[in-house]
């Protein structure tokens, strides 16, 4: 499933700017102007991360970030604030903040930012593996193309499921044989082909870029 950001800043036209960059990253945005808003929304929706300005309107960035820990919610949170003195990074940090970008920032550190705590955050939690937006969940066995849930059989799960396993990695056709069907699997190779193109039809059902690759005469690799 596609990750959820909380965007909660003031500034209409810098969240603006900051919702459509995290847009065309692929994340699913949403945006509150105020403290009291941001702090509803993020107990209400559970995203997957909160950016969050310090300087807010009716409540504090860093008094959000006290009540959300207070409170056990751990969603990373990244502080934007214009405070850049040592003093200030500790007092965020020591609220519950989990990163602070200091006011004006390149949106291409931000993003890297998001990209690096969205990461810890899957890391953290093995169960769920993903790439671009596609994700599958090992407890759940759900599979999701951004927020469109795909069916598959076993068989395709497992399939998908070590090629996610593996990102950006050329993975051999015998390995896929072994892994997957089996060190005692007696049919037929080209099986792998098959169940390749099953999955194309299901993951790129509505065009989507696709995301697994041939390379041939080697193998398969999930790649954008």
């Amino acid at each position: 499933m596609t990750a959820h950001i909380l965007l909660v800043e003031d500034e209409v036209k810098l969240a603006r700017f900051i919702e459509l960059e995290l847009g065309y990253e692929g994340y699913q945005v949403s945006v509150a102007n105020d403290g009291l808003s941001g702090i509803t929304a993020a107990r209400e929706s559970n995203p997957d991360l909160l950016i969050l300005d310090w300087m807010l309107p009716g409540l504090s960035g860093l008094e959000i970030c006290r009540r959300l820990r207070t409170t056990g919610n751990k969603v990373p949170i990244i502080l934007l604030t214009a405070k850049d003195e040592v003093s200030d990074r500790v007092a965020g940090l020591d609220a519950g903040a989990d990163d602070y970008v200091v006011k004006p920032f390149s949106i291409e550190e931000l993003l890297a930012r998001v990209r690096a705590h969205l990461r810890r955050t899957q890391e953290e939690n093995p169960d769920i593996l993903q790439f671009e937006d596609l994700s599958l969940n090992r407890t759940t066995r759900e599979v999701f193309r951004g927020d469109r849930a795909i069916e598959l059989t076993a068989k395709e799960f497992d399939l998908l499921q070590h090629l996610l396993a593996h990102p950006r990695q050329v993975i051999t056709r015998d390995r896929i044989l072994e892994q997957v069907w089996g060190y005692d699997f007696m049919g037929d190779s080209n099986i792998i082909e098959v169940y390749i193109r099953y999955l194309r039809l299901k993951l790129e059902e509505n065009n989507e870029k696709r995301l697994v690759q041939t390379v041939r005469g080697v193998g398969y690799v999930l790649r954008n």
